[in-house]
């Protein structure tokens, strides 16, 4: 919907009706015309209660705007709602715009637009709402807001406008694409269950037996050696999840300005993000890229129900510019937890992927490499023969593809 100006031009309210009717005035007080002396009076009485209507019009009117979801995918649909409400005696006519940058709000529109609309005429105490079906096209945090409200006089002589100071905050996840099955590198891990495993995971905990001499006191379990009158220790899940961390490097995509390349490759890493969660591994996340809002640039390799939306939220908010040395920031601030392996993403090899492999055979941490580009070694675009080296393609599954 498009903003409607229900205003009269100025140049006819002010210079000229206010002029006609002064000089009408003046010349029924002159003449003793007392019908036109009303008259006169009538059309300033109208003006100046239109200019007074128009001052209180945006007095106690309150408007509030939500969303039905604050994160979501491109191409999910959004409901945007404001509430409005005449908290007064004197009824009004009011118009919303809210931004919607980076939304559509025509779902068959091939353009993304900048403002919704919407009209209301509001008698004493009465609320309005509005709704509107909204579409994120592409990755990003998003703010839609602040909203503003433009009001006046019945007669739309005088509009005075004002804007709320909140805005609300949308996160739109990259798009999940999906991939072929992929063999990660890892080392070998116990797969023994139950208490008869060699390595064993004190965050999860099967349930109880009875202590056996010789076994660590801080295993038993306290609770229940109370209910049973008989000492009780702990069984645990064994250590057999796989741990994976993620690592994005933007360096080449910021210098080659590949930004359908950098949106594709966040792409990959949010589905094998899920793929990954929904095979029960640990996932983290480690990138050189800044942070839309300043998120977090380091996720710790874990697995909670809040991690892999932490995750998504992390490449939501990630941007093409570095911001950071990626080989200094593992080194400094990345705990590298026993058993872990690792994914490195970037545009091409070059020297941060080579030290980033070194760093990672130095801790012996299996690693795989993906790439948007990989050359051989006459320079053109080619086939890897390395083990440790892949192309995105050779992962994602392109439509009308199996």
């Amino acid at each position: 919907m498009d903003t409607v100006d229900r205003r009269v031009p100025s140049l006819f309210i002010i210079p000229l009706v206010l002029g006609f009717v002064g000089v009408l005035l003046f010349i029924a007080l002159l003449y003793g015309q007392r019908d036109l002396i009303t008259v006169s009076l009538m059309l300033f009485g109208v003006v100046v209660g239109a200019k007074l209507w128009s001052r209180w019009s945006l007095a106690c009117i309150e408007c509030r705007g939500s969303v039905d979801k604050h994160r979501t995918f491109p191409g999910e649909k959004l409901f945007l709602r404001a509430t409005v409400e005449n908290r007064k005696f004197l009824p009004v006519w009011l118009q919303v715009k809210v931004p919607i940058t980076g939304f559509a709000h025509d779902i068959s529109a091939e353009s993304v637009t900048g403002t919704t609309v919407g009209e209301a005429s509001l008698l004493w105490y009465e609320n309005a709402r509005f709704q509107w079906d909204l579409m994120a096209r592409s990755r990003g945090v998003y703010h839609i807001g602040p909203l503003g409200l433009v009001s006046g006089d019945l007669f739309g002589f005088f509009l005075k406008g004002k804007e709320t100071t909140e805005t609300i905050e949308v996160i739109v996840y990259p798009r999940l694409v999906p991939l072929r099955s992929l063999a990660l590198p890892k080392r070998d891990f116990f797969g023994i269950p139950g208490a008869e495993s060699p390595v064993q995971d004190p965050i999860y905990i099967l349930g109880t037996r009875d202590y056996q001499q010789g076994r660590p006191a801080k295993y038993i379990h306290w609770k229940a050696t109370a209910r049973h009158h008989r000492l009780q220790e702990k069984i645990f899940e064994p250590t057999e999840q796989e741990k994976i961390l993620l690592v994005v490097d933007v360096g080449q995509f910021e210098l080659h300005k590949a930004e359908e390349e950098f949106e594709g490759a966040l792409e990959t890493v949010a589905s094998m993000a899920v793929l990954l969660d929904e095979r029960g591994c640990s996932v983290g996340l480690v990138t050189n890229g800044a942070m839309a809002g300043g998120g977090p640039f380091i996720l710790p390799v874990a697995r909670h129900p809040q991690q892999l939306n932490a995750f998504l939220e992390a490449l939501a908010r990630m941007q093409m510019k570095a911001a950071r040395d990626l080989i200094d920031t593992m080194r400094l601030h990345l705990r590298l937890p026993w058993g872990i392996s690792c994914l490195h993403f970037g545009l091409k090899e070059d020297g941060v992927s080579a030290t980033a492999r070194e760093f990672f055979a130095q801790r012996g941490i299996p690693s795989l490499f993906f790439f948007n580009r990989i050359f051989s070694g006459t320079g053109e675009p080619g086939p890897t023969h390395s083990a440790t080296v892949r192309t995105l393609d050779e992962i994602r599954v392109r439509e009308g593809h199996g």
